[in-house]
């Protein structure tokens, strides 16, 4: 038989758990994604250098074409690079991507995302 304390107390964990759930959710949504804030940061971290003109032309093959991708794929690959091979699970393991992220807050990367999904880009969708 359960005491009233202990379903008080469970309650009360409940309720904390809840409230802090909602609070995460509202600090994400929070964020509007600036395009135009994200077009500063590309151009500060020198993206083009690799990803190439309008983030369509990779000066190698084996770089992206990154203009007009999807900006919540942007978002989680750029934070998949902050992560790194810290976390097997999740990270993505380039030395010079990890680099140029690390200062990046969640806000910018979700500005950068918006930035990049609003170029016209040569990516392809299969059908």
């Amino acid at each position: 038989m359960i005491k009233p304390q202990q379903a008080l107390h469970t309650v009360f964990k409940a309720a904390c758990a809840s409230a802090a759930a909602i609070g995460l959710l509202a600090a994400n949504a929070a964020h509007a994604a600036d395009a135009g804030k994200g077009k500063v940061l590309v151009d500060s971290h020198n993206c083009a250098a690799c990803h190439g003109a309008n983030l369509n032309k990779p000066v190698s093959p084996e770089y992206p074409k990154l203009a007009g991708q999807h900006s919540d794929y942007i978002y989680w690959a750029l934070r998949q690079y902050q992560m790194g091979t810290g976390n097997p699970h999740f990270g993505r393991n380039n030395a010079i991507m990890q680099a140029q992220v690390q200062s990046l807050s969640p806000g910018d990367m979700k500005d950068i995302g918006a930035y990049v999904e609003s170029l016209d880009g040569d990516l392809v969708q299969k059908k």
